[in-house]
């Protein structure tokens, strides 16, 4: 416990007084091949929770690792592309393209041949990026230096940038905030990966709750039980026994999740879960699997398997216990399979210990059913009877199941940028799925394996009007509405037939916006300035305060905050009437002209980009390198309240550019 607290606490410090941000190490290695041809490798050892991404990524993607070797002319001959790790891949939805990162090490290897008899160091430059899963840090490079064995000298620094050329401040292009505001406390928010191990966890209990709600599983819990008290010489036996009977089904499931993990690895699902092919195939699979569910046919494990798995359990004992779980668990597959094989491959999208603290959920909520009424058998007469109800609930898990299949489909056709299935015909499925799953709650609908229905229990109105009610909600989804209710699940709002909402249009207010000199509409159509010195001028005649944005294109949060928090009503009402909006791209390429490049006072490193200008006054004056970041200040630049991070609590947010407004207005 102890520990625990100690850990916490330099936790705590580390994000109160600590944000200065480099999560990567480079070091580099030489492999000699003959006399004139060597491998070069540099390997990157990352953070954790941190992530490299790779060097062959889309245009407007994320920033690519890339390497410029130097040196090169007459002396060395790059034999072919720079090679690099299997990583992960993965589609993101705010980029919706394959992207490839790396966590914990990354190693990147380059064969050259040296073309004279002169064998030399070699140097090189690396450019890249790194994020987690609150920040992206803006693209960094580094200079690495490969020492050739028995090299006859080191390599001249062609190519490297001048360090002793003269700096040029950046005061001469913005105005630096003062130095007085410069103590600032940012606690950018971060995710928890046990509360993730946490959320896998509950969702799979609740899966196995409704798993133990099929007809497969619900009538074995009497007939169990009442096994166990009747065979056993006292109660306590009877106890004992159906405890042990519980214990065995959480063993069984938990080691299928722990072969699954075994086998195929946490790396290699993460990697399928992303596949075309993989996710076409479990679009089938979830397609068979609801077509079982909703009554067309059962699908069963081999009779032979099931009598040999019976014929143990007559042994009696632990081991006969055990084979009587077992058994429960081939009996109920056709109800519980298809529940396990959703639940598998979402958690092993997660990677690492996941899918065996899936499997723990969701036998825990098979097994302790078994193991109550066990110890209190007078509640197995306050149990519901088996009946037509059950068949219900493997239906209505039909449909969930029909509806998930198409978020598999959609996944291949985001990879393959087909257009086939964009958001509105995605959502014209779910809706379709949906109200005929609220037509048969009501019994306008009915299956080969229904009873007959006199009348609608207030449980079964209830749930179908609840699922009526999300159907109605999904509709304007249609017209362009977020649904963020379902954010992640549907194809996003670019990746439709009117990314300009229903008919393609803006609408009349957006037209009507006169842009002051400098500026464009940005995000939500708010008047933005990408030009710290334009947009504090207009501040000024404004008599606005200025919201100064930290952000980056490959900011995948900064997405997040503009499509989440910003399209709140209350926090958009103030960034386009209270606020100037100032957003300086950390990531912007392009070149500043030659009198203004200068080197940093605070990193040592050639400012050569718009982008590298305004990191670089980030780092300077906020001591803090993450993005996005928010600072609200006046117009002499002096910060009006605390700076922020990534912040996704709109209360928060909102009452955060309130006070910073009215400390302008003191």
């Amino acid at each position: 416990m102890k520990k625990v607290l100690i850990t916490l606490m330099l936790l705590l410090s580390c994000s109160i007084f600590g944000q200065m941000y480099n999560p990567v190490k480079w070091t580099t290695t030489v492999e000699k091949i003959s006399d004139k041809e060597y491998i070069l490798k540099a390997q990157a050892t990352i953070q954790s929770g941190w992530h490299l991404y790779g060097q062959y990524i889309e245009e407007g993607g994320p920033s690519p690792t890339a390497f410029t070797f130097k040196n090169t002319q007459k002396k060395i001959e790059l034999i072919g592309k720079t090679t690099e790790d299997k990583g992960h891949e993965t589609v993101d939805k705010i980029f919706d393209m394959k992207i490839k990162y790396f966590e914990e090490k990354a190693v990147f290897a380059q064969k050259i041949k040296f073309t004279s008899d002169e064998i030399v160091n070699i140097a090189a430059e690396v450019e890249f990026m790194v994020c987690d899963d609150s920040n992206c840090l803006p693209p960094s490079s580094e200079e690495l230096s490969f020492k050739i064995p028995n090299a006859k000298k080191l390599a001249s620094a062609e190519g490297t940038p001048d360090l002793n050329t003269d700096t040029i401040s950046i005061a001469k292009t913005v105005a630096v905030p003062k130095e007085k505001e410069n103590k600032v406390n940012i606690n950018p928010i971060k995710k928890n990966e046990s509360r993730g191990l946490i959320s896998i966890f509950i969702i799979a209990f609740l899966s196995g709750f409704a798993a133990l709600l099929t007809p497969c599983v619900f009538p074995m819990i009497p007939m169990t039980v009442s096994y166990f008290t009747k065979q056993s010489k006292t109660k306590a036996d009877g106890i004992r026994n159906a405890l042990i009977y519980g214990f065995s089904i959480v063993i069984i499931y938990v080691l299928l999740g722990s072969i699954v993990t075994a086998v195929f690895g946490a790396d290699s699902l993460n990697a399928l879960s992303t596949n075309v092919w993989f996710n076409l195939i479990f679009f089938i699979l979830l397609v068979v699997f609801a077509c079982s569910f909703l009554g067309a046919f059962e699908i069963m494990l081999p009779h032979s398997l099931a009598n040999k798995v019976d014929s143990q359990a007559d042994r009696g004992g632990l081991i006969g216990i055990f084979f009587m779980a077992l058994a429960l668990a081939i009996v109920s597959f056709s109800c519980t399979g298809p529940i396990v094989g959703t639940l598998l491959v979402e958690a092993a999208s997660k990677g690492g210990i996941a899918p065996i603290v899936g499997m723990l959920g969701f036998s825990i909520a098979i097994a302790l059913p078994f193991s109550l009424f066990a110890a209190f058998p007078g509640w197995l007469n306050a149990l519901p009877k088996s009946g037509g109800w059950l068949n219900t609930v493997k239906v209505v898990l039909g449909f969930l199941e029909l509806a998930l299949a198409f978020k598999f489909l959609s996944n291949a056709d985001l990879v393959l940028q087909l257009h086939w299935l964009e958001r509105e015909v995605f959502l014209t499925i779910w809706i379709a799925v949906f109200g005929v799953l609220a037509f048969y709650l009501f019994g306008k609908i009915t299956l080969p394996h229904d009873s007959p229905l006199n009348h609608i229990s207030v449980g079964r109105l209830t749930f179908g009007l609840l699922v009526l009610s999300f159907t109605i909600y999904l509709i304007p989804g249609l017209f362009g509405a977020p649904l963020k209710l379902i954010s992640g699940f549907p194809p996003p709002m670019h990746y439709s037939e009117s990314p300009d909402g229903f008919g393609g249009s803006k609408s009349s207010d957006e037209t009507k916006v006169v842009l002051p000199e400098g500026a464009e509409l940005g995000p939500q159509n708010i008047i933005t300035f990408h030009d710290y010195n334009k947009g504090m001028e207009f501040a000024k005649k404004a008599r606005k305060p200025v919201l100064l944005d930290f952000t980056g294109y490959a900011c995948v949060n900064c997405r997040k905050m503009e499509e989440l928090v910003w399209s709140d009503s209350k926090v958009l009402g103030v960034l386009k009437n209270d606020l100037v909006l100032i957003s300086l791209y950390v990531d912007d390429k392009k070149e500043l002209p030659e009198n203004e490049q200068y080197v940093s006072e605070t990193t040592g490193k050639k400012i050569k980009t718009i982008g590298n200008k305004w990191s670089d006054l980030q780092i300077k004056t906020y001591k803090a390198n993450a993005q996005p970041f928010y600072v609200i200040v006046d117009h002499n630049s002096a910060n009006l309240a605390e700076p922020s991070a990534y912040n996704p609590d709109i209360g928060n947010y909102y009452n955060w550019l309130n006070s910073g407004i009215k400390n302008f207005k003191k």
